[in-house]
């Protein structure tokens, strides 16, 4: 075996997703609860190959929500060092399109900053609050329940 083809087979392989913190002009958030395990998440999944991270985000709301939107910027990074997912997260404005559910979510709400805190773990409730404090992008780790302190 090459050297190369070693470091490929040893090396952890990682997946990136994009999700859309879409923000609507009287300040409540988008949101989904998951039809596979009953979460409520941000709209959002696994980023396509030949996609850049603006269309997916685009692309991933649309498919669960039915909302088109505008995506403004890069607000945070999280990893999930448990399943090896790098999630990019982008702040986004609606523009058009009505709220439906999906093969992937059971609800698509409009919920409040405290609504999100109240129905999100905090994984990803952070996100979306990191979204909305104009101090990004943020950097964070999780195990998937909790956030790792920076190393």
């Amino acid at each position: 075996m090459s050297n190369s083809a070693q470091e490929s087979t040893s090396t952890p392989l990682h997946s990136v997703s994009v999700a859309g913190v879409v923000v609507r002009e009287d300040g409540r958030l988008l949101a989904i609860r998951r039809a596979d395990n009953g979460t409520w998440e941000l709209p959002g999944g696994v980023l396509e190959l030949d996609e850049a991270p603006e269309t997916g985000v685009r692309r991933e709301v649309l498919e669960e929500t039915g909302i088109h939107v505008e995506v403004d910027e890069l607000t945070g990074v999280y990893k999930n060092t448990t399943r090896g997912i790098v999630a990019l997260v982008f702040r986004c404005k609606p523009a058009g399109g009505s709220e439906r559910t999906s093969s992937e979510s059971t609800a698509v709400g409009w919920l409040t900053p405290e609504e999100v805190a109240e129905r999100m773990s905090e994984v990803y409730a952070v996100r979306l609050l990191d979204a909305l404090d104009g101090n990004g992008p943020h950097v964070r780790s999780h195990d998937g329940k909790r956030l790792t302190p920076a190393r």
